[in-house]
């Protein structure tokens, strides 16, 4: 049996399966919401739900994290997939 791919989230610290997280990388100093899980770069993952991304927002956690400035538009982006 093949095992789930897990994955912790940067903003809870919840170890989930990849498939209920969002990927968000960096790749040519542009930050992008990583619907395949494929995109090459330094990425990290937030749980999909609503409070979660907007706590990453309000708290600047991607900024860090990535270390880059994560525009408006991912957070619009990240909240249109979990609506």
């Amino acid at each position: 049996m093949k095992s789930v791919p897990m994955r912790t989230c940067v903003v809870s610290k919840e170890k989930l399966p990849k498939k209920e997280l969002i990927r968000i990388v960096v790749n040519d100093n542009q930050v992008i919401v990583d619907e395949t899980g494929k995109v090459n770069g330094h990425g990290c993952y937030l749980k999909k739900d609503k409070d979660v991304i907007l706590t990453a927002k309000s708290k600047k956690i991607l900024n860090r994290v990535l270390e880059t400035e994560v525009d408006d538009s991912v957070f619009e982006k990240l909240l249109s997939l979990v609506d």
